[in-house]
């Protein structure tokens, strides 16, 4: 009965961890860690992360495109990323003579690659029909023969008012990439990164608002640990004197340099991490698959666990 089991075991195992099949994989390569992507990996589309927009709306375009392995067949995307909310508002806006520069910069910077991505993920929600009015003037000059993306945040449902509306912006682009990650944060409870249950919801979600050629359904490759305390920060001195009756510091153990008090104390902590490897990401990958969505995307390329290329393919 043993050898029975162990056999049963064995073979779900094995079906568990056999290949997915997908259309279209996207993956991201940092322009300063270009060196981790291979021309060998399952990937249909390579997004080279990122051109950035300075203080004066100026897009600096990322370097290294041209050492990305030229033997690599597939199309190539370039990322332009602003992470501000008050740079966002600036560039997008156009009473401040900035917005139609930006596109023909963001226009010209495509022109060595096969698509352009927008990964503006800090726009003020007053600024909804700015963005919205960016991206379709930027589809018209960008032409129909470089393929237009966008990024957008996890949904579970319609938000009023909502900048990243799913159904409007398919409107304007060829691929709507869902950042389904980050669900638990840095300064959240710990959590999974993206919860099986709690991506399928946003997958279903997105389903419902965008077609099914158009849709692009990100998965993360990161891990995150928490602690539960920290101490690396800064203190009201009332803080500092709490530290110090809690830890039990006398004053005869507190120095002084140069007349500056401090003191230093042992402290054993407990760490939880959450991360995805091999399993749980074909797991996350057909659960996918049965929701009958054939484009993913993969945040990033260097952050996975390497066996999992031998488990995803291409049609």
């Amino acid at each position: 009965m043993k050898r029975v089991l162990l056999c049963i075991t064995f073979l779900l195992s094995a079906a568990f961890l056999s290949a997915v099949t997908f259309k279209e994989t996207w993956g991201y390569v940092m322009a300063d860690r270009y060196t981790e992507f291979k021309a060998d990996m399952p990937i249909t589309d390579l997004c080279f992360f990122g051109a950035e927009i300075n203080c004066y709306g100026e897009l600096i375009e990322p370097k290294n495109f041209e050492k990305l392995p030229q033997e690599y067949k597939g199309r190539k995307h370039l990322v332009a990323v602003c992470d501000s909310t008050a740079l966002s508002h600036f560039v997008i806006d156009s009473k401040y003579g900035i917005t139609n520069k930006l596109i023909t910069s963001l226009v010209k910077a495509a022109e060595k690659y096969d698509g352009l991505q927008i990964d503006f993920e800090l726009i003020p929600k007053k600024d909804m029909k700015n963005f919205h009015m960016f991206m379709k003037i930027l589809r018209k000059k960008l032409g129909k023969k470089k393929m237009l993306s966008v990024c957008v945040p996890a949904r579970l449902k319609d938000i009023t008012d909502d900048v990243y509306d799913y159904a409007k912006l398919s409107e304007y682009v060829d691929r709507v990439f869902i950042m389904a990650y980050d669900e638990h944060w840095s300064t959240s409870a710990p959590g999974p990164i993206a919860g099986m249950e709690w991506s399928m919801k946003i997958l279903e979600y997105a389903k419902s608002k965008i077609p099914e050629e158009k849709l692009v359904f990100g998965i993360p490759f990161y891990g995150r640990s928490w602690q539960n305390e920290g101490y690396g920060k800064a203190w009201y001195r009332s803080g500092i004197e709490r530290i110090k009756k809690e830890n039990k510091i006398k004053e005869k153990s507190i120095n002084r340099k140069d007349g500056i008090p401090y003191f230093k104390f042992d402290k054993k902590i407990t760490v939880t991490a959450y991360y995805d490897d091999t399993e749980s990401i074909l797991l996350r990958c057909k659960k996918i698959k049965e929701k009958e969505v054939n484009k993913i995307g993969f945040w990033r390329i260097g952050q996975e666990d390497p066996e999992v290329w031998g488990k995803i393919t291409v049609e």
